[in-house]
């Protein structure tokens, strides 16, 4: 935009950023059924009649939650893994301290638990979450075991199970914080949980000739 535009085209330029940012808190804190297009709207600064301007539905909101506020992120991991020149040690020691940092830095965790608590209801959601993220996470770490099997790093198995594996404590450690922290459970710290995983999955991934 050309500098000294009048300002309020800027800032209806903003709004759909700022109302999919919203919505991210509210989905949240609120979940799907409960989240309201008017609390969004107000989160935003705008009327409810001008959200609809951009989302006609709750549903398309929740997508452009995804596509504008997640996704990115995991796209960006993805591209890191694909571009990763080390060994397959050095990878799996990096990813999931990545997506523990996106987990703790963005409110993902409630959207997490909004997702598995309400899929029976809304699968769209469960739909759009898997394969706009899910599918996404998996199928990276998925081509990174085998291609490090093919290089004789990891030892064989089912690439798709080993990267399950990997990830599948990011998962719990997730729910635990959002469904039993708040009634006073000790918390973990996801990042730390990562760290140690990773360090025992090596031991049983590793070929001998890789182990480091």
């Amino acid at each position: 935009m050309l500098a000294g535009a009048p300002k309020f085209r800027r800032r209806k330029a903003d709004r759909p950023g700022e109302i999919v940012q919203a919505a991210l808190q509210v989905f949240s804190e609120k979940g799907f059924a409960a989240a309201r297009l008017d609390e969004i709207a107000a989160r935003a600064g705008v009327s409810k009649g001008a959200l609809y301007l951009y989302f006609e539905t709750k549903e398309d909101l929740f997508r452009a939650v995804v596509e504008q506020a997640i996704a990115p992120n995991i796209q960006a991991v993805r591209a890191m893994i694909a571009a990763h020149p080390g060994p397959f040690a050095d990878l799996l020691r990096l990813v999931p301290e990545r997506i523990a940092g996106l987990l703790e830095t963005l409110p993902v965790g409630g959207v997490v638990k909004m997702v598995i608590g309400e899929a029976g209801n809304f699968p769209e959601l469960a739909r759009v979450w898997h394969d706009r993220l899910v599918a996404q996470a998996l199928g990276a770490m998925t081509d990174a075991v085998a291609a490090a099997q093919a290089r004789g790093e990891v030892k064989p198995g089912d690439p798709r199970t080993y990267a399950m594996q990997l990830i599948a404590p990011l998962l719990v450690g997730v729910i635990w914080r959002e469904t039993f922290v708040p009634v006073g459970a000790a918390a973990f710290d996801v990042a730390a949980v990562a760290r140690q995983h990773v360090e025992t999955m090596l031991g049983g991934m590793l070929a001998e000739g890789a182990r480091s």
